[in-house]
C-alpha cells in the first residue's frame, strides 16, 4: 500500500489532460465517457428542438426538405449511437461496477480506454460528414435501398457506427469478465447489486448481437462501392433482409439502452425507501430473461413489410411475453416502495418517473405489437412517442437520476435539492407535454419523419413545441445546479444518503484503487440494519 492510497483518485496519476484521456483507471474512464455523451446529447436536444421549432405550425418553415431529413437522421444518430445505447454502462458501469464488486478495476482496463478512444473516434467520423460529402439524409436506421443510392455521404456515417459497435462489443466483454472474475471475497451471485446483475445481461447482448449490425452496415458500405446486389432490388438485392439483419441487433439494442437503467432504479428505490428490494433473485432473473427473449422478437418492427401470417403472428405472441419479465421488475420496485419510509429526494423522484414512463411507453409497445393496431399505427408519430417514452422516458430519466444518485460518490459534492426537483419537475411536464399529444396525432393519422403535416394536425403538434421547451428549460436547470455543486457544493460524505451496497463503504470520490484494505462481503445487498456488510 502507497502513502498516496487514501487519496482521491483526482489527486493521484499523471497531471494535466494526458492524465485523463491516456489513463487507464476505470473512474476516469467513466468520466471521460459522461463529458463526451452530455456534449453530444446537447447537440443531439439543439437539433431535436430545431426539428419541433419546423413542426410548430403547419406550413412553417425554417428549414427546407433535405436540411430536415439530415437534421433527422444526425438527432438519431447522436441520440442512439452516443447517449442512448452506451450511457449508464459506459458511464456509470464503468464508474461504479468495480466500486460495487469491491474490485480495483476492471477485468481489462486498456481494452477499457481503447473502448473510449474507439467511441470519440466513432463520433468524430460521424461529424465529419458535415464537412466531406454532405449530411446524410436516411434516418439513423440506414434503411436500404435509399442509403445505396443517396447522393450524401452515408458511407462515412455508416463507418462511423460501425467503430462505435467495437466500442460497445468492447464495453460489454470488460463487464462479463470483471464479473465472473473480480467480485470481492464472499460475493456470490446473489449478493451482486442489481445494476451488477442489469450491466451483465447488457454485456452478452453487446458480445453477442452487436457484430450483426457491424456486419450489415459493413454490407452496406460493399453494395454502395461496389455495387454488389445485395439489397437494392434494381440489381438483384432484398430490401426487406436489412431489415431483417438490422432489427435482430437493433431491438437486442434496446435492452442494451434499458437494462441498466432498470439496474439503476433497483438501486434508487430500496435506498430512498429504507427497504430490503422486494424480490431480489426474480428482479436478477428477470434480467436474463428480457436479454434472451429480446433476441427473438425482431420481426414486430416489420410487420407491414410483407412477412407470412405465421411469422407475424409468431412475433407478435414473442412481442407480448418479453412484456412478462417487464412487469416483474414494476410490480417488485412498487411491492418494494410499499410501506417503506420513502425519502423523496430527486434520484427517487427520477425513479418513480422512469416507472410511470417506461409503463407508458411498454403498455404503447404492445399496442403496437398486435398485428391489427399496428398496420393503423405504423409509421405514424404515434411510434415517435413509443420510442421516445421508452428511450428517453425511460433510458433518459434513469440516466439523470442515476447521475443525482451517484454525483456525490463521483464528485465528492453535494448539489442543491430545491433546483434539482425544480428541474425534475420541469423535465417531467416537459417530457409529457412533447410527446403525449403524438401519440394523439399518430391515432389521427400523422406519418412520422415528415417535414410538413395537414391542418387537422396542428394542435397536437403545437402542444408538443411547447413541451420542448419546458423540457430544455428543465434541462437547463439541472445543467446548472450540477455544474454548480462540481465547485460549490458541500463536501459529501462516504454515504450521504444512508445506502447498503459496497461502493457506499469507500470515501466520495474513492481513492485510485477504490478501498484501502480489499473488502469481505458477510451478507446481501440492501440491508438496511446498517451493521455487518463488510469487514476488512
Amino acid at each position: 500500500m502507497t502513502e498516496e492510497t487514501g487519496k482521491s483518485f483526482y489527486e493521484t496519476g499523471r497531471p494535466g489532460i494526458r492524465g485523463w484521456i491516456f489513463s487507464t483507471d476505470h473512474k476516469r474512464i467513466g468520466l471521460l465517457y459522461l463529458t463526451s455523451m452530455l456534449t453530444f446529447f446537447t447537440v443531439g436536444v439543439c437539433l431535436g428542438l430545431t426539428m419541433r421549432l419546423q413542426l410548430m405550425f403547419p406550413g412553417h418553415s425554417i428549414v427546407p426538405a433535405h436540411v430536415y431529413n439530415s437534421l433527422y437522421t444526425l438527432h438519431g444518430v447522436i441520440m442512439i449511437f452516443l447517449f442512448v445505447i452506451p450511457g449508464l454502462p459506459a458511464v456509470f458501469g464503468n464508474f461504479m461496477l468495480p466500486l460495487m464488486l469491491g474490485a480495483e478495476d476492471v477485468a481489462f482496463p486498456r481494452i477499457n480506454l481503447l473502448s473510449w478512444w474507439l467511441f470519440v473516434t466513432g463520433a468524430g467520423l460521424a461529424l465529419l460528414t458535415i464537412f466531406f460529402g454532405g449530411l446524410p439524409d436516411t434516418g439513423w436506421t440506414f434503411y436500404a435501398p435509399y442509403s445505396i443510392r443517396s447522393g450524401q455521404n452515408v458511407s462515412l456515417a455508416v463507418f462511423a457506427a460501425f467503430i462505435l459497435g467495437f466500442s460497445s462489443i468492447l464495453t460489454g466483454l470488460n463487464f462479463v469478465v470483471t464479473i465472473h472474475r473480480l467480485r470481492a471475497k464472499g460475493m456470490g451471485w446473489f449478493k451482486m447489486p442489481l445494476f451488477a446483475w442489469g450491466l451483465y445481461a447488457t454485456g452478452w447482448i453487446q458480445i453477442l448481437a452487436t457484430p450483426v449490425v457491424g456486419i450489415t452496415l459493413l454490407l452496406i458500405l460493399v453494395e454502395r462501392i461496389f455495387h454488389i446486389g445485395l439489397f437494392d432490388p434494381t440489381i438483384g438485392g432484398d430490401p426487406v433482409l436489412y431489415q431483417h439483419l438490422f432489427w435482430i441487433y437493433s431491438h437486442p439494442a434496446v435492452y442494451i439502452m434499458i437494462l441498466p437503467a432498470m439496474g439503476a432504479i433497483s438501486e434508487i428505490v430500496p435506498t430512498f425507501s429504507r427497504r430490503t428490494i422486494f424480490g431480489y433473485k426474480m428482479i436478477a432473473f428477470s434480467s436474463m430473461a428480457i436479454a434472451i427473449v429480446g433476441y427473438l422478437v425482431w420481426g414486430h418492427h416489420m410487420f407491414t413489410s410483407g412477412m407470412s401470417n405465421t411469422a407475424r403472428a409468431v412475433f407478435s405472441l414473442l412481442t407480448f411475453l418479453v412484456a412478462i419479465p417487464t412487469a416483474v421488475k414494476v410490480f417488485n420496485w412498487l411491492a418494494t416502495l410499499y410501506k417503506g419510509s420513502i425519502v423523496l429526494q430527486t434520484p427517487l423522484l427520477f425513479a418513480l418517473s422512469f416507472i410511470f414512463l417506461f409503463s407508458i411507453g411498454g403498455f404503447t409497445g404492445l399496442i403496437q405489437g398486435a398485428l391489427s393496431t399496428d398496420i393503423h399505427l405504423h409509421d405514424t408519430t404515434f411510434i415517435v412517442a413509443h420510442f421516445h417514452y421508452t428511450m428517453f422516458g425511460g433510458t433518459g430519466f434513469a440516466f439523470f437520476g442515476a447521475l443525482h444518485y451517484w454525483f456525490p460518490k463521483m464528485f465528492g459534492r453535494m448539489y442543491k435539492e430545491k433546483p434539482a426537483k425544480l428541474g425534475w419537475l420541469l423535465m417531467f411536464l416537459g417530457f409529457n407535454f412533447l410527446y403525449f399529444p403524438l401519440f394523439i396525432a399518430g391515432f389521427m393519422g400523422q406519418p412520422r419523419r415528415y417535414y410538413d403535416y395537414l391542418p387537422k394536425f396542428a394542435v397536437p403538434n403545437l402542444v408538443s413545441t411547447i413541451g420542448s421547451w419546458i423540457l430544455v428549460a428543465g434541462l437547463i436547470v439541472l445543467a446548472v445546479n450540477l455544474i454548480r455543486a462540481l465547485r460549490f457544493g458541500e463536501k459529501a460524505p462516504a454515504n450521504p444518503w444512508k445506502a447498503a451496497t459496497l461502493e457506499w463503504e469507500t470515501s466520495s470520490p474513492p481513492p485510485l484503487e477504490n478501498f484501502v484494505e480489499p473488502p469481505v462481503v458477510t451478507q446481501g445487498p440492501y440491508d438496511f440494519v446498517g451493521k455487518g456488510l463488510v469487514k476488512g
